[in-house]
């Protein structure tokens, strides 16, 4: 499998403005009905994964959960984060066509 055309990828994403990161603009912008894909690192606390899992569930977003914290921190210019969420349509569609090469 190959990360780099997917991160690469999230990198643009980030650039063009269509990305929150972190728990709570994540949190806000689930609640807000505007992320259409969630990040979150293998390596986040159980309790985060369990309420971002309710999120997705409860306000009809994917997520996806395979890159370590570091991993995702790398695409995006930081030493590491835990949790991303994708706002634009559009840009999602193309992340989930990224990630169906992957599996």
């Amino acid at each position: 499998m190959n990360n780099d055309k997917f991160l690469r990828f999230l990198g643009l994403v980030k650039k063009a403005g269509n990305l929150k990161e972190g728990y709570n603009k994540c949190e806000e912008t689930l609640k807000a009905g505007s992320s259409k894909i969630i990040l979150i690192s293998k390596d986040a606390s159980v309790n985060t994964k369990d309420k971002f899992n309710t999120y997705a569930k409860r306000f009809n977003s994917k997520i996806i959960e395979f890159f370590t914290k570091e991993e995702l921190g790398r695409a995006l210019g930081r030493p590491e984060i835990n949790v991303v969420c994708i706002t634009d349509t559009n840009m999602s569609k193309k992340l989930l066509e990224l990630w169906q090469e992957k599996i």
